[in-house]
């Protein structure tokens, strides 16, 4: 694997040492073809309510909010203007997850976690790391499965299982909803994500690919060949390579005067 001089310092600064930074990896992603969401995603859904935690103090987490003149499926927000948005799927081990935030910030930019529902019910401090850290959280089902290929009932349970437990988290159902293992939701899914309490769907034009484990220099390529304003990225928790391309990719964007900003802010005038 690539490193970055970064590198060391964001896992020292997460806890990691060498053994967490071998394990860093062993996480999911969720594009299409991609796997599964491994031992955080189980094939049933956790038993009994979710481990208590504090609610998120610092930054409430927002309401889903709906924008006018948008579709209800989102790629990407307004060509005309020097923004960008780097949305994370989150899964995968907390301590990598922190390093991602840590970055990010260290590099002044603010993103949107697309939280699992399980994952939460593993880690359920980490919605509150989230929204301490300035960022936006949302629903990325309950268990990471494909949601698209289910019947209607089940994919409406994944979608309010992750929901309830946002909203016990948080206080809020979340800012937005992504479709597991897709890139785009069939129309059966975009309606009941609607019947959920989220307007829009958010998609994305520019794919990391970073849940292949390519090395962190193609993660920056991935992103930087393909980004421009507007652009909505997709990105995961739980990989080396992403913390590892945090600093380049953030100073490349900076470089084109890019922002990188919520989603939210992204869409708002």
């Amino acid at each position: 694997m690539l490193s970055h001089p970064g590198r060391r310092a964001a896992l020292r600064a997460a806890g990691l040492g060498a053994a967490g930074a071998a394990v860093a990896g062993l996480t999911s992603g969720c594009g299409p073809g991609s796997p599964s969401a491994g031992p955080t995603a189980p094939s049933t859904p956790p038993p009994g309510p979710a481990r208590p935690a504090r609610p998120a103090r610092a930054a409430p987490a927002a309401a889903p909010r709906r924008f006018p003149g948008q579709p209800v499926e989102i790629a990407h927000g307004p060509r005309d203007r020097p923004r960008v948005a780097l949305t994370f799927h989150g899964n995968g081990d907390p301590a990598v997850a922190r390093a991602v935030l840590a970055a990010a910030e260290k590099g002044g930019a603010r993103v949107t976690v697309l939280a699992i529902g399980s994952w939460l019910d593993a880690h359920p401090d980490m919605a509150r790391r989230i929204l301490d850290g300035g960022h936006e959280l949302g629903n990325h089902t309950q268990r990471h499965l494909a949601v698209n290929d289910m019947p209607e009932a089940e994919a409406l349970a994944e979608i309010t299982g992750c929901a309830q437990r946002l909203k016990r988290l948080t206080g809020s159902i979340g800012t937005w909803f992504r479709p597991s293992q897709t890139q785009y939701a069939t129309p059966l899914v975009r309606k009941l994500a609607q019947r959920a309490g989220y307007p829009h769907v958010l998609s994305y034009d520019v794919d990391s690919l970073d849940f292949t484990s390519p090395g962190a220099v193609a993660v920056t390529r991935n992103v930087t060949g393909t980004i421009r304003p507007g652009s909505v990225v997709s990105l995961h928790f739980g990989y080396a390579d992403t913390v590892d391309a945090m600093p380049s990719l953030l100073e490349e964007l900076a470089r084109r005067d890019l922002r990188a900003v919520t989603t939210t802010e992204l869409l708002t005038p």
